[in-house]
């Protein structure tokens, strides 16, 4: 008997080891204090196994002397594990060190016994046919027990006061180790009182050391976690189903059977309303629609420990307001948020999908552009042009309708792809013609104009379709009668000429292809007193260009002010080389109001003349009066300049606008150059000769001279000449002509006779 009970205590302490090691190991929160609980256990376990064991006195006393003090040990780390594992603090601090003062205050009184034999003596009994050596309890075994006894029942009292306030799914693990706890009490108090002749109460204590290690590091209240899960599964929002292996529903939660309309244990009625309110689902997870509201259902299988099927559950969740918020943010991301129509990006997009899905279908990209918005939004305010933009938007979805497409393009442009058969121009041009928006008291007319691009490069950028269609509007700008124009071949081929010329511009200058042509100018006796300098291209692949071909294409892309600055240049270079000569000549050359904006007009002249050192008053620069319309005072500070830098400054095409007295007088204008429409078919006219003839003795009496050009007849020379003007430019003396040409002409030419 003996033999078996050391075997088991033997048994035991490898256990306690082994589990103190790898709780040691272990980095849960309460591991540290588990593994001293577990260490403190095994000196009194192996104290009672030298007792069992043993047959001979000394031996005996050793192991109770190793029982008791361990015993002290294991109460010491109870506290400790106790405190740790149920979250407490010392509060007050001083009750730690009562318990531990008694535990320290024990084991010296223990230890005393070695001299005093006040605690316990030794007998010795006959068990099994061989001597076995019991303590006999004294007055200070006594109070040993009392201590531990006391550190013991704190410890229950603990447990039992959080296994009794703690929530449910944390009641277990309190409940066993207090469970475990008393079995061990109780086992050794009955150990005591019966007076047997082996303690095999210690085993206990072993078995409460294991529980704490499984308890404490590895269990989970698995029933009680299930019936806290189920609590929340049925309280969740989702609708939960849960099946069998045969895929029989089992149990539903609350929302389920609310939204399958489940009354009692109808559990067996559950696939059958899922089919009936969903259809069958086929693949998950996946959404679906019933009563106006969106459903995500999702199935997923349940496996026991080996990857065994046992089950499954779905879920059903209702996500309306998640598809609602995301069916708005795509709306927004595709909808311009005025007009309700698709925002630029996407309207491209919807019309390449329209074209590739007919492409054996003719279509026609349609660009609408209101005139004078802005002047609409600062007259009547933004309200009421929101208003208009809206109105029109209603308009374009009425009018444009059937298989078409559009949206927005910019502020006050939309854009409508549609096929042929559906456009209606006469409706369309009736409808524009009397397009009045009316907000309340305001109303308005709305000028509308639509550029058609007949679609026959399908293939084309849908970005490129609309510049077509919006490249037609330059055709009826401004028109309050025609509101359609359509793209054609020609328009294509200008925007190919115009790519064409403006990329080989640099080159052009570079290699000299730009040319100066002088026309002359004459004085009152026919003498040649300046030129003119106008530009022109001979180019090496398309041969001689007139300025009509290349001028208005510069002047609209800014590159103007490159083909003029390199015109001024070749001016000054003509004017070096007659100073050279001794040649008494001017040349005037044109300022384009585009040079304004890309350079400093003022200080580029000046260098240039700087550069090739000739005389600033040689170079006459000729500005237009409706350059003189914008930005009135900043070009008035630049011509002051000019004629402070000795310039002189001519005003071309006078007569031509409507302000030219007004701003006469205060230009600093050298030289009147007198628009040759006060002489086409006018030589009858009392009132033109009249207008002409104030119009030089003003010039004459402001002190400016009078240059008329385009005179192409001897009596225009002559009544010109008559009514006191006194410079002359026009066919009637010369063409323009280049400048080798220019060279032997003033040398050929007799005053007063015009050149053959």
């Amino acid at each position: 008997m003996r033999t078996v009970i050391a075997i088991v205590f033997v048994c035991l302490v490898a256990a306690l080891t082994l589990c103190a090691v790898t709780a040691r190991r272990s980095s849960k929160s309460s591991a540290a204090s588990v593994s001293l609980l577990l260490f403190a256990l095994i000196p009194p376990m192996v104290g009672n196994l030298i007792i069992i064991s043993s047959t001979q006195a000394t031996l005996s006393i050793l192991g109770c002397y190793i029982y008791f003090l361990g015993m002290d040990l294991v109460m010491f780390a109870l506290l400790h594990f106790t405190i740790d594992y149920c979250g407490l603090s010392w509060r007050p601090p001083w009750v730690k060190w009562v318990f531990y003062g008694l535990l320290l205050a024990d084991v010296v009184q223990m230890l005393a016994n070695l001299v005093t034999h006040h605690a316990f003596v030794m007998e010795e009994l006959t068990v099994g046919g061989a001597s076995y050596f019991r303590f006999v309890p004294l007055a200070g075994q006594t109070i040993h027990r009392v201590v531990d006894y006391a550190i013991f029942l704190a410890v229950l009292i603990i447990f039992l006061y959080f296994t009794l306030r703690a929530p449910r799914v944390y009641r277990e693990r309190y409940a066993v180790i207090l469970l475990a706890m008393v079995v061990a009490g109780l086992w050794q108090t009955f150990y005591i009182f019966s007076r047997t002749p082996i303690d095999r109460s210690m085993i206990g204590f072993a078995v409460f050391g294991l529980m704490v290690f499984y308890f404490a590091l590895y269990y989970r209240p698995m029933r009680l976690l299930d019936r806290m899960l189920a609590n929340i599964a049925s309280e969740m929002p989702e609708a939960l189903c849960f099946f069998d292996a045969k895929d029989r529903c089992i149990w539903t939660n609350r929302p389920a059977r609310a939204l399958l309309n489940l009354k009692g244990q109808e559990l067996e009625r559950a696939t059958e309303r899922i089919v009936d309110l969903f259809g069958a689902p086929g693949t998950f997870p996946v959404q679906k629609t019933c009563d106006g509201r969106s459903y995500i259902l999702d199935r997923r299988s349940l496996t026991d420990g080996k990857d065994n099927v046992v089950g499954s559950f779905l879920s059903i969740r209702d996500n309306t307001e998640e598809q609602q918020a995301l069916q708005k943010e795509r709306y927004n991301a595709t909808h311009d948020d005025l007009t309700g129509l698709y925002n630029r990006e996407f309207f491209y997009e919807r019309t390449r999908d329209m074209l590739d899905a007919h492409p054996d279908r003719e279509h026609l990209a349609i660009f609408v552009d209101v005139s004078e918005f802005k002047m609409v939004n600062d007259v009547f305010g933004t309200a009421f042009g929101d208003h208009a933009l809206k109105t029109i938007a209603e308009w374009i979805k009425k009018d444009l309708s059937g298989d078409a497409v559009y949206g927005r393009l910019a502020g006050d442009t939309f854009g409508a792809c549609i096929p042929v058969e559906d456009f209606h121009p006469a409706r369309i041009e009736e409808d524009l013609s009397r397009f009045v928006v009316v907000d309340g008291p305001l109303e308005h007319l709305i000028l509308i104009h639509l550029g058609v691009y007949a679609i026959n490069e399908p293939e084309l950028e849908v970005s490129v379709m609309f510049d077509r269609a919006h490249m037609a509007l330059l055709t009826i700008k401004e028109d309050y009668q025609i509101h359609i124009a359509y793209y054609d071949d020609a328009m294509r081929e200008s925007v190919l000429w115009n790519q064409h010329i403006s990329s080989q511009l640099h080159e052009a200058l570079e290699t000299r292809q730009i040319v100066p042509y002088l026309q002359p100018i004459v004085n009152g006796g026919g003498r040649v007193v300046g030129a003119e300098a106008l530009v022109r291209w001979n180019h090496p692949t398309d041969g001689f260009l007139s300025p009509a071909q290349f001028i208005p294409v510069f002047e609209k892309n800014g590159m103007i002010a490159d083909v003029d600055r390199y015109m001024w240049r070749r001016a000054a270079e003509i004017l070096a080389g007659w100073k050279a000569e001794g040649v008494d000549l001017f040349v005037s050359v044109n300022i384009s109001p585009k040079d304004f904006f890309f350079m400093d007009v003022a200080e580029t002249l000046k260098s240039i003349v700087k550069e090739y050192d000739v005389d600033p008053g040689k170079m006459r620069v000729e500005i237009t009066e409706t350059m003189m319309m914008s930005n009135v005072e900043n070009r008035m500070r630049i011509l002051a300049t000019l004629k402070e830098a000795g310039f002189c400054v001519e005003m071309d095409d006078f007569g031509s606008g409507y302000s030219s007295l007004n701003l006469l007088k205060d230009m600093p204008v050298d030289v009147l150059k007198i628009d040759m429409m006060f002489l086409n078919e006018s030589r009858n006219d009392n009132k033109a000769q009249t207008i002409l003839h104030n119009i030089i003795s003003l010039s004459s009496a402001l002190g400016i001279s009078a240059l008329t050009e385009g005179v192409e007849t001897r009596s225009q020379y002559q009544m010109l000449s008559a009514m006191g003007c006194n410079l002359f430019q026009g066919y009637y003396f010369a063409r323009p002509m280049p400048v080798e040409d220019f060279e032997r002409f003033r040398r050929e030419h007799r005053p007063g006779a015009k050149p053959e």
